[in-house]
């Protein structure tokens, strides 16, 4: 038997077995196909990568953390849906399925997101095709919570894509952390505001802002740690702050500015965090991360990105920072770990990790490109 070792300001005391999970996240398994630098209308072949922004921060844990992960998940018993689970299996991350038949013409699907990778001057372009999505079907009730925590589980998490997918994907994120939360687990989620998915999902004579801020801040009631930027924590939350596109994406004084706001209404929050990101150009950015915990403000250093791909960066960050918190790191130490984490992952093609643990530890403490011998 082991306790749990996460700094005072979020630790939940608990006893979990060695067999238990480190981490487990609810959200929805998707394909992203990628042309990589050439425009979707004039390619001829496309990268397939399987992603989905819950299920990233798993799978990179595992990868490169050495973490004990699973998703719980909708997935359909066909082709693409084997094509998912087996990538799933090469992260290391554990499957807890909700299982569809697919009828053969119109679904359930696994969804795909369409993502290029831009080049210079020219952004990346991001849609989807999320029609009749499987995932959109789970509802509370879906998920033996019971079974799949019986051995324990030290952190929960979720996101803002999954609960916009459906009117009943808040309900079962709620119902998975209320559960998460009597297991004895810290419980996260990432705001990740995506105003298109609420858009198209929302009731018609509704506003899709209004609902998502109302839907988001039901769930935020049961998080002890936050990942959202200042933009996340006002479109999402509602949150008042000043206007977003009126500063520096370096300067960290709008995002701590906000963290009395979240204090006052949130008192749950423990924990708010980052990354701040300054695009000079697709392939160039200025990268760093802030954290708020228990009060007192960390940064992280500001380093300059040589992009070449850069989804999944955030879902990087997450991961640096849950597992230092998960061993006991200093907050600023755990800070570095999630900001180096996601600096690497814009190196690599796909959404998901291929760095390793020593990789991120000596960049996170300084190191730099020289060659290694």
């Amino acid at each position: 038997m082991s306790t749990l070792n996460i700094p005072a300001p979020i630790v939940k005391q608990q006893t979990i077995t060695t067999s238990g999970y480190d981490f487990i996240t609810l959200g929805a398994l998707v394909t992203r196909l990628d042309p990589g630098i050439i425009p979707f209308e004039y390619a001829s072949s496309y990268e397939m990568h399987v992603s989905g922004g819950e299920f990233n921060v798993a799978a990179n844990l595992s990868r490169a953390f050495g973490r004990k992960t699973a998703v719980v998940s909708a997935m359909v018993d066909y082709p693409i849906g084997r094509k998912i689970e087996s990538e799933v299996r090469k992260m290391g991350v554990d499957g807890f399925y909700c299982r569809f038949k697919h009828n053969g013409v119109h679904g359930p699907n696994m969804a795909q997101v369409w993502s290029d990778q831009g080049k210079g001057v020219r952004a990346p372009v991001v849609f989807y095709n999320r029609a009749n999505e499987a995932a959109a079907l789970l509802k509370p009730g879906s998920f033996d919570w019971k079974a799949i925590f019986q051995n324990g589980v030290r952190w929960f998490h979720s996101g803002g894509i999954f609960s916009a997918l459906s009117p009943t994907t808040p309900e079962l994120v709620i119902e998975g952390m209320k559960a998460a939360h009597a297991a004895g687990a810290v419980v996260s989620l990432d705001l990740n505001y995506r105003a298109k998915l609420w858009a198209a999902n929302a009731i018609p004579g509704t506003d899709p802002v209004k609902t998502a801020q109302s839907v988001l801040s039901r769930i935020v009631e049961h998080v002890d740690v936050l990942v959202g930027n200042e933009e996340d924590l006002q479109m999402g939350l509602a949150l008042e702050g000043p206007k977003v596109d009126k500063h520096s994406k370096l300067d960290p004084t709008v995002f701590f500015g906000m963290m009395e706001t979240v204090s006052k209404r949130f008192p749950n929050i423990k924990a708010v965090a980052t990354t701040m990101r300054e695009v000079l150009s697709t392939n160039r950015h200025d990268w760093s991360a802030v954290l708020w915990l228990d009060g007192k403000s960390y940064q992280a250093p500001t380093c300059s990105l040589d992009v070449y791909d850069r989804v999944g960066g955030g879902d990087g960050f997450a991961a640096g920072l849950i597992h230092g918190l998960l061993a006991g790191k200093s907050p600023d130490e755990a800070l570095r770990l999630g900001w180096a984490h996601g600096a690497l992952l814009t190196t690599y093609p796909g959404d998901t990790t291929m760095a390793t643990l020593e990789q991120v530890e000596a960049f996170a403490q300084g190191g730099s490109a020289r060659i290694q011998r």
